[in-house]
């Protein structure tokens, strides 16, 4: 035991040394914190505190993150005649040799400019109300139009005439009281729902059109069924007109018992002042009758 006791005394003696150190070192930290907050000035303090006022945020005083526009605030959209002056495909989508124009805000007033080797334009419900023969006269390229639901009342002839490869063409929902020369390469062609009358529809209109496939021409004020149909003609919708009758030449060739029209499947003539039971030889080329009243 008496061996332990210088050891003991040694460890107590280390121990006051070390914290009368650490005490000595933590007053002269606060000695020299206080001794330099004394030689600071008023004015040094008014600067510190007002520095430190600046970083505080107040989040009232923020925007909020996703700000609305006002209840009543009206987006500014460029006129109808600033729109015109856009490049198409600002106003439109262009996509792969398609151009997509349908209900454009605000509405276009005149085919717009197409980028060059367009294929495929679709300017529906519009507000078009001409086509002239400058619109499509360098877009050779063109296999599809569809102009429905505009106010088209006039197209200047030869407004088709440069378009070689044009296959489809729609013209739907406007008004037009006749049609001008239409491309020879057509296979599917739509007026109805027009102001289309008999007279302005040119006797040798369809043909030429050696390829045409569909015919549409339903919801008009045409009084005949048009001439010359061609023989590639397969469907043939002329519903809701004002044609009071038809011949054996119509749809056949009266003088030839022989003749069918092999390619014709359907012919509607619904909704027409006529009664097809009184023309029984204007059938006998199809292979099946037409939609209509027969007595």
């Amino acid at each position: 035991m008496s061996k332990l006791k210088p050891l003991i005394f040694s460890l107590i003696l280390v121990l006051w040394v070390i914290l009368a150190a650490v005490t000595a070192f933590t007053l002269d930290s606060e000695h020299h914190n206080n001794e330099k907050d004394i030689f600071r000035t008023p004015d040094d303090l008014t600067a510190l505190e007002a520095k430190k006022q600046e970083t505080i945020i107040d989040y009232e005083d923020l925007p909020p993150a996703d700000t609305e526009p006002a209840e009543n605030e009206v987006p500014v959209l460029p006129t109808p005649k600033e729109a015109a002056e856009l490049p198409t495909c600002l106003l439109c989508v262009c996509l792969s040799g398609s151009v997509y124009c349908e209900e454009v805000v605000p509405v276009i007033t005149a085919v717009p400019a197409l980028p060059k080797e367009t294929a495929y334009l679709y300017a529906r419900y519009n507000k078009i109300a001409k086509i002239a023969q400058k619109d499509f006269s360098e877009i050779p390229t063109l296999r599809r139009i569809d102009l429905t639901g505009n106010a088209i009342s006039e197209i200047e002839e030869g407004a088709f005439s440069k378009l070689p490869q044009l296959e489809e063409l729609s013209l739907a929902e406007n008004r037009l009281v006749k049609l001008p020369t239409l491309p020879t390469k057509l296979t599917l062609f739509n007026a109805n729902h027009n102001r289309l009358r008999t007279r302005g529809v040119k006797a040798n209109a369809f043909r030429k059109l050696v390829n045409l496939s569909y015919l549409y021409l339903a919801n008009n004020e045409l009084e005949a069924v048009p001439p010359h149909l061609p023989e590639s003609l397969r469907v043939l919708h002329l519903q809701n007109n004002n044609i009071t009758a038809i011949t054996d030449e119509t749809f056949c060739k009266g003088n030839n018992t022989r003749y069918i029209r092999t390619n014709m499947d359907e012919i509607r003539l619904e909704g027409n002042p006529i009664i097809l039971g009184k023309y029984p030889n204007s059938f006998t080329c199809l292979k099946s009758l037409p939609m209509g009243s027969y007595f």
